[in-house]
């Protein structure tokens, strides 16, 4: 027996020599970084880079922390549903008073548990949302020279479940977060690393990590099947199409307007195919497929197309086809839709972030009562337009039942014409 005891006491000793040999191997010093007007611009880079206005208006977001607790959190409301094991918490994170237990279905009341879902949701939406936390309050950011580079040095003196803890966060050269070391309470060991770079693009427009790779031992940390969506925003523009018949727009075969008297349209939609005509040139646009778009001077082909007129004919139907239909669009890819107020009323923000000729555009929608848009604001980097309101009036039933407007008056003056506009499918 004492022979035994030896044995565990010998294996007990080596197990403590390793432990310690790899916590001074591996163990790191608070890095020491310069405080100030430097620092908050380069979070503030980093802020742009992981697009945190988005990150702002989102409504909802859904994960799940290495299995075991799941979350849905309606973000603009302050309440996340935290579930794990046979119990769900309602939690109220501005009043954890008003917070609603369940236990196998049952609502107790239960304040333990309570402060459980408050720590883990504490710890686990870090995981998820660290990065948009920067400029939380009770945060000091200082910049850190980190193999040759700039990283920020982020220390909580307040807030969350462990105030004090500190992440220096590694940034790309578009300053967006690879991966950040850790000095916190509940991690021994200084600078422990973890991987910030498994993204995923969400609904909403942000981007959200799917996992996280830890130094320590190469544990992983898996979120599960992330989300994050505009709920209420969605509804809102599912009102606006009903409102402009939608369903008939997508049936509709073929489309023709005028643009202020001076282009011309035929829009083949379904094979989607248009005559783009302006002055005594005509050309028969294929999008799909440029290489056979053809051109017409005075209705004579021309056998060796001019590929500038082509590239100008497609960016007159981008402009001039979104004075029709943008209303129609707003489900399209890349489409980021979220609710903003305008005098005291719903209005429906849009934001384009790819296609067309000018990725990057946002609108602010004003609808009526009938939830027919009446005008918009312009928001279009590319030709420094902020806040450019333009009306969307004299709307028609179109043959195909959908609905498209006739004019629009861009800053109280200008006249947009969209001249006899139709849509048919025969």
């Amino acid at each position: 027996m004492k022979k035994l005891f030896k044995f565990l006491g010998v294996i007990l000793l080596l197990l403590i020599g390793a432990l310690a040999i790899y916590y001074f191997t591996n163990n790191e010093s608070l890095p020491q970084g310069k405080k100030g007007k430097e620092a908050d611009e380069l979070a503030q880079k980093m802020l742009i880079a992981i697009d945190h206005e988005n990150f702002k208006n989102t409504e909802i977001l859904e994960w799940t922390f290495t299995g075991n607790h799941s979350y849905k959190w309606h973000k603009q409301e302050n309440i996340v549903e935290v579930s794990w094991d046979k119990n769900k918490v309602i939690l109220h994170l501005k009043n954890p008073k008003k917070s609603i237990v369940f236990v196998e279905n049952q609502k107790i009341y239960n304040k333990k548990l309570v402060q459980k879902a408050t720590d883990f949701f504490n710890n686990d939406s870090f995981w998820l949302i660290a990065p948009h936390k920067i400029f939380d309050k009770g945060s000091v950011r200082s910049i850190v020279n980190h193999n040759g580079k700039d990283a920020l040095l982020l220390t909580y003196t307040s807030g969350g479940s462990t105030p004090g803890d500190s992440y220096l966060w590694i940034l790309n050269k578009n300053y967006f977060p690879t991966s950040y070391k850790m000095w916190t309470s509940i991690i021994p060991i200084g600078g422990v690393s973890a991987t910030w770079n498994d993204w995923k693009k969400t609904e909403s427009g942000i981007k959200l990590p799917t996992k996280h790779t830890l130094s320590l031992f190469g544990m992983k940390i898996n979120m599960g099947d992330v989300k994050a969506y505009n709920d209420e925003a969605n509804i809102l523009a599912t009102k606006v199409l009903k409102a402009i018949n939608h369903q008939a727009y997508q049936k509709t075969k073929f489309i023709e307007w005028g643009f202020r008297q001076k282009r011309f349209f035929k829009w083949d939609k379904k094979q989607h195919i248009v005559d783009v005509s302006w002055d005594s040139i005509r050309v028969n646009l294929q999008p799909n497929n440029m290489e056979k778009s053809t051109i017409f001077i005075h209705e004579n082909l021309q056998k060796n197309p001019d590929k500038t007129i082509v590239e100008k004919a497609e960016a007159i139907f981008n402009n001039d086809s979104f004075w029709l239909v943008a209303p129609h669009k707003l489900y399209d890819d890349g489409v980021i839709r979220t609710i903003q107020k305008i005098e005291n009323k719903d209005a429906l923000h849009v934001k384009y972030t790819t296609g067309a000729s000018t990725p990057g555009d946002s609108y602010t929608w004003i609808l009526d009562e009938n939830y027919v848009p009446k005008s918009f604001k312009m928001y279009v980097p590319s030709m420094n337009m902020v806040d450019l309101e333009a009306t969307w009036e004299d709307w028609i039933t179109t043959e195909s039942g959908a609905l498209l407007p006739k004019n629009h008056i861009v800053a109280g003056k200008t006249i947009l014409s969209m001249g006899d506009v139709k849509g048919y499918n025969q």
